[in-house]
């Protein structure tokens, strides 16, 4: 039985959705659109954010061990960007992940609490079993189960779009100072949790190489982009283990676990 609670889990997915489709279209079409509709994207993503925050860590504790668990939570650091997002000047790009997440979660909510309310269950495979799922939520169920990998590779690229498009954005006076290195950070965390994020990197970090090592290409090139991961690998791997968080390493798409997975 889904509750209040859960509804309003679920509520904050869907004004993100439907607010985001709004706001993107718009700038699909080089059509103006009121800042409103982002805004208000990011306020749905803050409520089901919020919602899982307190129910897998319950109510903040003024001491150094909550609150190293709150940071070394994914949800955590997702519902505090989206914060820093809400707070900031639109980068439009900002919420294409959080409506990939919130997709899955209005589908698998549609699945799992709406669809049984006006669609009578198919019969029992065996006399005295359970009622077989109704074909359109059985179907709604294998979709999410084929496309969720794909589309956690697709959020992991995209955050490293958005990482390219803030420090682009810095020095054509788009966003502030503060927004490349906040999202920088939340990149560094993702890395240690998240294997799609580790992919995408190791992707793009090998399309790089190829580029400044193939032929014909200035020796500088190499030399830089060496240097740059140098100074990189170093700030990464300073003070963050390897192993932090390893219960929401990943993201699952698994009811109740989290605002990225419920």
């Amino acid at each position: 039985m889904a509750t209040t609670q859960h509804y309003m889990w679920a509520a904050g997915h869907f004004i993100l959705l439907l607010c985001s489709f709004r706001y993107f279209l718009a700038k699909l079409l080089f059509r103006s659109v009121s800042n409103w509709w982002y805004t208000t994207s990011f306020t749905g993503a803050l409520v089901s954010y919020a919602i899982v925050c307190q129910k897998s860590l319950g109510t903040p504790q003024p001491n150094a061990a909550w609150i190293r668990r709150a940071m070394l939570d994914e949800n955590v650091q997702y519902f505090l960007m989206a914060f820093f997002w809400w707070s900031s000047r639109p980068v439009t790009l900002a919420l294409a992940p959080y409506a990939i997440f919130s997709l899955f979660h209005a589908l698998t909510f549609t699945r799992t609490t709406l669809l049984p309310q006006f669609l009578p269950p198919g019969p029992p495979t065996q006399p005295g079993g359970a009622p077989t799922p109704h074909p359109l939520a059985k179907k709604l169920q294998v979709w999410v189960k084929a496309n969720y990998d794909n589309a956690m590779r697709a959020v992991a690229f995209g955050e490293l779009v958005i990482l390219a498009r803030v420090v682009l954005g810095l020095f054509a006076r788009r966003n502030s100072l503060l927004t490349p290195i906040i999202f920088a950070h939340f990149l560094r965390q993702r890395w240690y949790q998240s294997k799609f994020t580790r992919e995408a990197v190791a992707y793009v970090h090998g399309r790089i190489l190829a580029f400044v090592n193939s032929p014909g290409r200035p020796p500088v090139l190499a030399q830089v982009y060496g240097q740059a991961t140098e100074l990189t690998r170093r700030w990464a791997g300073t003070t963050l283990p390897a192993a932090a968080n390893a219960a929401g390493a990943g993201a699952g798409a698994g009811a109740g676990a989290g605002a990225r997975r419920q």
